[in-house]
């Protein structure tokens, strides 16, 4: 019998697979880094082939690694980074261009454009988001736009367009499946998350051919099965979220109220809010945490566009630090006289700000200040920009009388410094699970729950535990200097001063 789930992560740096047994224990992981492209300033972009191969490459590692053969996998779910584009040939599963990567920001001008035309609140009242290169249908339009004779091809069938679960699915399938989610569907900006349903009306205002897209399923559902020849035996594909939402199912948040919050590349806080679309007064986004048997679940979710990578930054472009894991130890050596501030708007400022022009600025240097200094800067502005999307939260979401708690995940939060300094700046508790792969772990319980070889939502609720709950210890004068330093070097840095 098999018993055994398999969670493939395909992420912004990396794709990894992990292996879970029946108890929900993870038995292995592969995982391999690929290239990043740079064309132009805010442009980035992944080689399909890249995303594919080391997918393939990771699960064939983790099987390896837990001594398995492909018959003992019940199941794969699969979560991936988001509003990551692909647009590929329909009869050899080749792209046309490079995946445009949900960073990139190359569609800024056309956003501004549909924005003066005044289209900004049909998108946001039929898809929840805002008009913002974030989201991938500017991105499709682009591509089809860009490349020669797209545009006729597409409107032929000849190709066919997707987030990356779906270019996964395709290929895993041998293009026997071209499918995807409601919650990948929820960010294209081209699904109407009310009727959910592909929007003809926004498709129009994009010219995105509707023949391009995928079939939209529920989160668990069946995504067909993978070829024998990929892995050894045929592999039912059962489950689908993207990594925000998986991360949310992850940490069992299935009640209206509860939140969670992922620290990775970028930062995303997503708040349940049950069966109804909050729309945001404060430029969240409105959007779906999951489908579950034809049953809709929404959820308000704040965007941060730089959090780990803040930290990749001092690594890789300032060369504070040789590797990331020293960043919170660094910080902890930080002159507590000197306040300094990053605000990472590498690739513009995202939610509350929404401001695709700003760029990065560093406020209150000295000649003392150093790489302790920076490091220290670099962890509180993820906790700075956290705490602007739980205020903008707070105002949308009305809990009166109940204290926050955040249930954070993600490679940020192995660090203490960083997860107090938290706890601090939020004024609020952080509760730090056991088990801190949520984002793997809501996908592959996805395709367990509906193998039969998990349990349900409650019995998998029940099995969350904690590991260590950070409680805020900074005194009210510094924490209230500190928000004020914070939100001076913010309305600094906005383009629009």
């Amino acid at each position: 019998m098999r018993k055994h789930i398999l969670a493939i992560d395909q992420g912004t740096t990396s794709s990894r697979a992990i292996v879970f047994d029946e108890k929900m224990a993870i038995v292995a992981i592969g995982q391999k880094e690929f290239p990043q492209h740079f064309p132009a300033s805010g442009w980035v972009e992944h080689d399909p082939e890249d995303l594919w191969e080391t997918t393939v490459w990771s699960v064939k590692q983790a099987l390896k690694k837990a001594k398995l053969k492909a018959d003992a996998v019940a199941a794969i779910g699969i979560t991936n980074q988001r509003e990551t584009t692909v647009i590929w040939d329909k009869a050899t599963g080749k792209a046309i261009h490079n995946a445009i990567v949900w960073q990139d920001r190359r569609t800024a001008a056309f956003c501004q454009k549909l924005k003066k035309k005044g289209l900004e609140p049909k998108f946001a009242r039929k898809t929840g988001l805002l008009l913002d290169p974030y989201f991938s249908g500017t991105k499709m339009a682009w591509i089809l736009d860009k490349v020669k004779s797209a545009r006729r091809r597409a409107e032929k069938g000849e190709l066919l367009a997707g987030t990356v679960d779906s270019f996964l699915i395709w290929r895993l399938t041998g293009g026997a499946v071209h499918a995807t989610d409601a919650t990948n569907a929820s960010r294209t900006l081209v699904y109407n998350i009310v009727e959910n349903r592909w929007d003809d009306e926004l498709l129009d205002i994009l010219r995105i051919p509707a023949a391009m897209l995928p079939e939209v399923k529920d989160c668990a559902a069946d995504f067909g099965t993978t070829q024998k020849s990929l892995f050894g035996a045929e592999i039912p594909i059962l489950g689908v979220a993207g990594d925000q939402q998986a991360a949310t199912i992850g940490q069992a948040c299935f009640k209206p109220g509860m939140m969670k919050s992922t620290y990775g590349t970028g930062c995303f806080a997503l708040l349940n809010t049950g069966d109804a679309v909050v729309r945001s007064r404060n430029r969240l986004l409105s959007t779906i945490a999951y489908r579950l048997d034809g049953r809709t679940t929404y959820a308000l979710e704040g965007s941060i566009f730089v959090a780990g990578a803040a930290v990749q930054w001092l690594r890789d472009g300032a060369k504070m630090i040789a590797k990331a894991a020293d960043s919170g130890r660094l910080a902890a050596e930080a002159d507590p006289a000197q306040d300094i501030y990053l605000v990472p708007a590498f690739v513009g400022l995202g939610a509350p700000h929404w401001d695709a022009e700003a760029r990065g600025a560093i406020f209150g240097l000295t000649r003392g200040s150093g790489p302790a200094e920076f490091a220290r800067a670099a962890l509180e502005s993820v906790a700075f920009q956290t705490r602007d999307l739980l205020t903008a939260m707070h105002r949308d979401w009305k809990a009166k009388g109940k204290a926050t708690v955040l249930r954070v995940d993600g490679g940020m939060v192995a660090s203490d410094w960083t997860m107090q300094r938290l706890a601090d700046i939020l004024d609020a508790p952080v509760d730090r699970p056991r088990i801190l792969e949520t984002t793997a772990l809501g996908a592959a319980w996805l395709a367990g729950s509906r193998a039969g070889v998990w349990p349900g939502a409650d019995a998998f609720a029940e099995s969350w535990a904690l590991e260590r709950r950070f409680q805020p210890q900074m005194d009210e004068g510094t924490l209230k200097k500190k928000l004020a330093g914070w939100q001076d070097a913010v309305r600094r840095t906005l383009s629009q001063n």
